[in-house]
């Protein structure tokens, strides 16, 4: 049977995430073992980071099938504010994965600062923190390559989840490294690394929660795509005055509701036509799935 355009989106955003899913149980699983075995606070910090991809994995993998579902009878807008919604979920978990690792890190430096005698990590911690930044940065590409052709904000957001776990391994192998191999008191490198890697963790769920949280509340597009589309409009012959556009996003798609003015001894079928042409111009320039409401209005006197 074949596909539609939007089935062939959705199973290759799917397969995307569902290769991430897989790599990312693997490497939860390992860095959660080479922390406790290796008495480092730093990997146990990035195993408890990869545990929260593997979360968003899962809400991926769940409002993927829900947003790319065609309009219906009670989404006369589509679905694409699913993908919003499961975006911004996925950044509130990366947030709060962070403060839950910056909050064990900051207990554990007071600790060492206090006196407590704490072990060195061991090899095995090392090891696997150079393995994760190699494997991440990895699925970072692939993901982030698979978000560019489908134009997909939940894969785009998945990706920099990924490129965030390698950066949080990078601080992770440093502050390992320093313990193991300076030793004494700068044992404490180590919970000094989850601190850099919970930092590095919000900052990054910073970027992706503002985005969804704009789209959410109805934003409108930038400056910049507002005058272009004015632009466009304008540009088509019989366009009087453009004015009152409203604009937003839906999921990857965007919303344009404009006023516009046409000689009031123009027919409605003459009217409607040149609407249609604005409509395509708009659609050829920002996709074909972008909504387009045009109310015309007669000149005045």
């Amino acid at each position: 049977m074949k596909l539609n355009p939007d089935q062939k989106i959705r199973n290759e955003v799917y397969k995307v995430t569902l290769v991430g899913f897989i790599i990312n149980i693997i490497l939860t699983i390992f860095k959660f073992i080479a922390g406790i075995t290796g008495k480092s606070s730093a990997m146990i910090a990035d195993a408890t980071h990869s545990l929260s991809d593997l979360i968003s994995d899962i809400i991926v993998l769940i409002f993927v099938r829900i947003a790319t579902q065609p309009v219906d009878e009670n989404h006369r807008y589509g679905h694409g504010k699913f993908e919003t919604f499961s975006t911004f979920v996925v950044g509130i978990i990366l947030a709060l994965a962070g403060l839950g690792i910056a909050w064990d890190a900051v207990m554990n430096i007071r600790g060492q600062l206090s006196g407590v005698l704490v072990e060195p990590p061991e090899n095995i911690a090392l090891i696997a923190a150079g393995v994760s930044i190699l494997v991440k940065e990895l699925v970072f590409w692939y993901t982030m390559l698979a978000a560019r052709k489908h134009n997909s904000q939940i894969l785009r957001a998945n990706a920099w989840h990924h490129r965030s776990d390698a950066l949080s391994s990078l601080a992770t192998l440093i502050g390992i490294g320093g313990a193991i191999f300076i030793g004494g008191k700068w044992q404490i490198l180590d919970p000094i690394a989850a601190v850099v890697v919970s930092i590095l963790i919000m900052r990054v769920a910073y970027k992706i929660v503002l985005p969804a949280v704009n789209d959410l509340l109805e934003k409108s597009l930038p400056p910049e795509m507002r005058k272009q589309i004015c632009s466009i409009i304008s540009s088509v012959e019989h366009i009087q005055q453009p004015h009152g556009l409203r604009t937003r996003r839906i999921g990857n798609n965007i919303a344009i509701e404009v006023h516009v003015k046409m000689d009031k001894n123009m027919s409605v079928k003459k009217s409607h036509d040149v609407t249609l042409i604005v409509e395509e111009k708009l659609k050829e320039k920002f996709g074909t799935d972008t909504h387009v409401v045009i109310h015309v209005d007669p000149t005045d006197e």
